[in-house]
């Protein structure tokens, strides 16, 4: 069985990945997880899990870490403005160790030009691709499509009382959930023949925000109607809501990349690599949102 390292084992992300991977019959004692934190360790270690710490910053850290594997999942750091050189650490380090095949959690997106609205956001993404491409190793990219999960980032906690006040028009998104997008993930760090590939991991269907409101209407029986503002209405009224800055600076600029288009997609992988139907929308709200909530 092939040595596999985790990257952000503690996050959502790396813990399910993980988790799917036990279940499906990979030794705990093949799996090694990365964390910054040892705090955080517990629960890997009660799974059996090897813990090694290391920091994206700290290249001797990571060249420590990798020792041994065969196959690495780096899961998109955090902090954006120092992410791609992080990820090249991630990447040179990985070499360095020895390790064959490394598996990188990009994301989708259409247009990769400085006047993207997720220009700054991508840059990094676009940056580490290019970097596997180039980096001599085995590489898979995933371009997740947005999670299923954000949407409640996007509509508010008072959904079923106020409606969705987003400026997303009538862009569509092909949102997957993260369990889904892990799952698959794990699927493909047990297989072969998915070396030097990128994978479109976008949902089978395209959604809109009106298709939210749709959904949560018939859900709760209640009509639950969608207003897509103006980008500075949208920016005001945030504010005076007492929102901060960089929220809405991000939360605006989600919005106008799907208005846009950028996760509207008309091929998917994730079904293929699931082994299974994805989770819809319709089946993600009724999870999310039940009457009483």
């Amino acid at each position: 069985m092939s040595k596999i390292v985790i990257t952000g084992a503690s996050g959502h992300f790396g813990k399910s990945t993980i988790n799917f991977l036990i279940e499906k019959g990979v030794p705990a004692s093949s799996i090694t997880g990365l964390l910054r934190d040892e705090s955080k360790a517990k629960d890997l270690i009660d799974k059996g899990i090897n813990v090694k710490l290391g920091d994206y910053t700290n290249y001797q850290s990571l060249v420590t870490a990798f020792q041994g594997a065969e196959k690495l999942l780096l899961i998109s750091g955090t902090d954006i403005s120092n992410r791609a050189s992080q990820h090249r650490n991630v990447i040179n380090a990985a070499k360095e160790a020895g390790v064959n095949h490394i598996l990188y959690t990009s994301f989708e997106r259409k247009n990769e030009s400085d006047d993207s609205p997720m220009a700054l956001l991508a840059k990094s993404h676009i940056e580490t691709d290019q970097a596997l491409r180039e980096s001599g190793l085995n590489y898979t990219i995933f371009r997740n499509n947005l999670y299923l999960d954000v949407i409640p980032l996007f509509v508010g906690q008072q959904v079923l009382e106020t409606g969705i006040f987003f400026p997303a028009g009538e862009g569509k998104v092909a949102f997957a959930a993260r369990e889904n997008l892990a799952e698959a993930t794990a699927n493909v760090l047990m297989e072969i023949g998915h070396e030097n590939k990128e994978y479109a991991m976008n949902n089978v269907e395209n959604y809109t925000f009106q298709s939210i409101a749709d959904e949560l209407s018939a859900l709760t029986g209640n009509r639950i109607q969608y207003v897509s503002p103006e980008r500075e209405v949208y920016r005001e009224t945030l504010t005076k809501a007492g929102v901060p800055a960089e929220y809405i600076g991000m939360f605006s600029s989600f919005a106008e990349a799907i208005k846009q288009g950028e996760f509207e997609n008309v091929k998917s992988d994730l079904e293929n690599l699931l082994g299974k139907k994805p989770v819809s929308l319709k089946e993600y709200l009724a999870q999310t949102y039940t009457v009483g909530n």
